[in-house]
């Protein structure tokens, strides 16, 4: 009778574990996010076994749900950025929009969610570490990010600025105003060009390249608009902040 009551919830007799040599198991893989049918294949458990697994794990505080199926198994996770491509997965992903403007100290305005650029769907994902707004992006634009030290993709800020250009077209407007722009030293305005003329479509090129040109003359404005500029200076500290944040809290 025993050995039924075994098979009924998932578990072999030889393979039954305790919670803590499972979590052990579980995070001796050194990643940040595990799928709920991964961590069942890991330890030989039923899906109905997993899941009870993990919500007692999860009430220990040793892990967090993310999102239905999805697992925050790492507690050491020092940015939220971190989890967009598990959030995208099997799609690659990378921070960029907004997001990636503050972190590179372009606006000063914090975004209330984070913005990523996939080969994902467009879709808006909740979860217990914050909100993503995740958006589509053909595969010959999929490019111009950065590998930071904690795995995380971020844009750079060239490419930010243009996937905000190439999606303000959209339906939803989302893009269409933008908090007042700073643009940092050393920013490379030929690398814009480079990302507008792999656009192949001639109108949506034009309405790009014109939508850039509009936000570059902006934030050219405001410098001028505040001589000597200190602006530089203190948007090269926030970029510093930020990087590092970005690095580690992220929070």
């Amino acid at each position: 009778m025993g050995s039924n009551a075994n098979r009924r919830d998932g578990t072999h007799p030889r393979t039954r574990m305790s919670a803590s040599d499972a979590y052990a198991r579980i995070t001796a893989l050194g990643v940040p996010t595990l799928e709920t049918s991964d961590v069942g294949a890991l330890l030989r458990m039923s899906a109905p076994a997993t899941s009870m697994l993990l919500t007692r794990l999860a009430k220990s505080g040793l892990v967090s749900r993310i999102r239905p199926g999805l697992w925050l198994v790492n507690r050491s996770l020092g940015s939220r950025y971190a989890l967009a491509e598990a959030l995208t997965s099997p799609f690659p992903s990378y921070v960029s929009l907004q997001t990636a403007l503050y972190i590179h100290g372009m606006i000063e305005q914090v975004p209330s969610v984070v913005y990523v650029v996939s080969l994902a769907r467009t879709q808006r994902i909740s979860t217990s570490v914050g909100v993503y707004s995740v958006h589509h992006l053909t595969p010959d634009l999929f490019d111009g990010f950065e590998h930071r030290t904690d795995g995380t993709k971020v844009a750079t800020p060239e490419k930010a600025l243009f996937d905000i250009a190439y999606l303000s077209g959209g339906r939803s407007r989302l893009f269409a105003h933008l908090p007042e722009l700073e643009i940092p030293k050393g920013f490379r305005r030929r690398r814009l060009h480079g990302w507008t003329a792999r656009i192949v479509a001639a109108r949506r090129r034009s309405m790009v390249e014109k939508r850039l040109h509009q936000m570059l003359e902006q934030a050219r404005l405001r410098a001028e608009r505040e001589p000597g500029s200190t602006a530089s200076a203190a948007a090269t500290a926030r970029r510093a902040t930020r990087r590092r944040r970005s690095s580690g809290s992220g929070r």
